[in-house]
């Protein structure tokens, strides 16, 4: 009977980016017993195929060599084997990103479901897991950050890590490098900060702002499940993106997202970066141990559908940004400001009267995470949108409970119901849960905004938490909204009804807008763009061309398949989709109003009995 698997990264092979792995195990093993690999990471909900990185694969036995029958694309049956099995192979690791893998001359990462094979049929037996120091020059100063659990390991990180179970193997990344750390505490638990490749930037500016988020979202929810936690985060030119693990996030994110030494109020970029880092951790309770009956123990062989993503990223969407203001991190205009973003992009979407965000969560696999140039009129955000329903059912619980319920009791209920427990939460559960909460049924809710595509009442939500709300046209196309007390001088201007980019030959539309001047005058993605009014066509005067059009129409030419066409391009006014909020002055506001109000900003340290 097999008692314990072994792993051994016994080789980082720098010049051909692959992790070299051994996998033993002692004793015979059942007829036609399996090898696989994941095909999907939790949390990112995209079927990868991580068996396309194995560029070889052999085993044997105490007799020799054994053959490797490969049944499907990530599965192989061991033949005939009476122990102990041996099991080597190479892993490619190029994926700059938190769900696979990476290895060159300055770092090496990983998560395990793209790395360590598995035997099914043995998920909850103990493991070990060795990764040496590596051996090349180049590696000498690395060290190595995981939450894996410790059996042997030196001052550096390198050694023998062990546990028990394959889910908590591969739900502990690894880095490894010579990056920057520092450590901070809450509610007396460990917390480490790990940045690798950042440059220069403050990271006790980090560490202070991130431990007060992180104390007000265990504050909410009353309790801290964790022995300790782990941010490994990765500095690049552009990126941005985070996956969440049970003490443990991995974030990518681009170096100008970090704090110079010295700054003063946090910028458009670092306010970005903080809210990332308020998401993946508010995960460790809203997903990791919150979680959905149908992911709860999913097979990550192939998809596994629900509804509820709304709930599990579009509330924690809307909570990663409202802590930052609850902790003191920002203001309430800067938060704001950040909301109205959100609002914005929204808005600017056709698709969220098409797709339901209940829809938009069973479909993750095939619509969300594989967007095409349809995608801005046919699917919803359910991050964004989930975000703004999550909104607005904390402000229907406030006011139907006359402000007795938020969403942060449900949030609390369901840790205590669901993730204390280990259940899952099943389809109907949050529904099922608000309904016995407040007693009348908040069915119509649910009916409308989660499960159907009716215009969310912004307007109306907001005035019931003394933020005043307007929407306009933008002013460019970078222009999203903010916060504003006074409304921004904005006017009518032309819009193309497309997102473009500028290629040598014209301007390359990547999505059409329904409904838009550009979809009106015949134009799809991936037509070039090559003169409007007789003028050609740049990024940089393409809005002045537009704005000076007398005419309702413009003459237009543009190549479709290498070749050119015309068209009448419609002087359109852009739409009003661009939100502006604010708060509503004291003095305007009933009594009640402004309670509530200054209770959803409030810290949930400050309100806690």
């Amino acid at each position: 009977m097999i008692s314990l698997i072994r792993y051994t990264i016994f080789k980082l092979d720098l010049h051909t980016h692959e992790f070299v792995v051994r996998l033993q195990v002692d004793g015979p093993l059942p007829a036609d017993q399996c090898l696989t690999l994941p095909a999907w990471i939790p949390g990112s909900y995209l079927v990868r195929d991580f068996a396309r990185c194995i560029t070889a694969i052999r085993a044997s036995d105490g007799r020799g060599p054994l053959e490797l029958e490969k049944l499907d694309k990530h599965t192989w049956r061991v033949g005939t084997c009476d122990g102990p099995l041996t099991v080597e192979y190479q892993v490619y690791a190029h994926d700059l990103s938190v769900r696979s893998a990476y290895l060159d001359h300055t770092r090496g990462f990983f998560n395990g479901s793209s790395v360590f094979l598995r035997l099914p049929g043995f998920d909850d037996v103990a493991w070990e897991l060795e990764i040496p120091a590596p051996s090349a020059a180049d590696c000498a100063q690395w060290r190595l950050a995981t939450t894996l659990p410790v059996l042997s390991v030196d001052e550096q990180g390198f050694g023998i890590y062990a546990g028990s179970g394959y889910r908590q193997l591969i739900d502990s990344p690894v880095e490894m490098g010579c990056f920057e750390d520092a450590m901070f505490s809450v509610d007396s638990i460990p917390h480490r900060f790990v940045v690798s490749e950042g440059g220069r930037f403050d990271i006790a500016r980090i560490c202070a702002d991130v431990e007060s988020i992180c104390a007000e979202h265990a504050a909410m929810f009353q309790e801290l499940p964790i022995q300790r936690y782990l941010f490994l985060t990765l500095a690049t030119a552009d990126g941005y993106g985070g996956l969440e693990h049970c003490d443990s996030t991995s974030l990518i994110c681009a170096r100008s997202d970090l704090p110079a030494v010295g700054l003063d109020r946090p910028g458009k970029e670092y306010r970005q970066f903080l809210g990332l880092c308020s998401h993946e951790y508010f995960h460790l309770w809203n997903v990791k141990r919150i979680r959905p009956q149908r992911l709860a123990e999913a097979d990550l062989s192939q998809e596994v559908h629900t509804t509820l993503l709304w709930a599990f990223e579009g509330i924690t969407s809307y909570y990663d940004e409202l802590a930052l203001a609850r902790a003191g991190t920002l203001t309430g205009e800067e938060y704001l400001d950040l909301l109205a973003g959100t609002v914005t992009r929204v808005l600017r979407n056709p698709g969220r009267l098409r797709q339901s965000i209940a829809e938009s969560s069973f479909d993750a696999w095939t619509k969300f995470y594989k967007q095409d140039e349809n995608a801005p009129n046919a699917i919803v955000s359910y991050y964004t949108k989930g975000a703004l329903v999550a909104l607005g059912l904390d402000v229907v619980l406030r006011e139907t409970s006359c402000d007795k319920l938020s969403l942060d009791d449900l949030m609390r209920r369901l840790w205590r119901d669901y993730g204390k427990t280990g259940m899952g939460v099943p389809e109907s559960g949050i529904e099922d849960l608000v309904a016995e909460m407040l007693g009348p049924s908040l069915e119509g809710f649910f009916t409308s905004y989660v499960h159907g595509t009716e215009e969310l009442p912004l307007s109306e939500w907001f005035a019931k938490l003394g933020v005043g709300f307007r929407v306009r046209p933008a002013i460019s196309a970078e222009d999203l909204g903010g916060y504003c007390a006074e409304p921004a001088a904005a006017y009518a201007r032309p819009s193309l009804g497309a997102t473009i980019e500028q290629q040598p030959s014209g301007l390359r539309l990547t999505r059409v807008i329904a409904g838009g001047a550009a979809q009106t005058a015949g134009l799809s993605a991936g037509d070039i763009l090559v003169a409007i009014d007789g003028e050609r066509t740049t990024t940089k005067n393409i809005a002045r061309i537009l704005g000076r059009a007398t005419e309702a129409a413009v003459d237009l030419y543009f190549f479709r398949r290498d070749r050119l066409l015309s068209s009448k391009l419609p002087i359109v006014p852009a739409v009003a989709d661009t939100c502006e909020l604010w708060l509503l002055p004291d003095e305007q506001l009933e009594p009640k109003v402004l309670a509530r109000r200054a209770a959803w900003l409030s810290s949930s340290a400050s309100t806690a009995v």
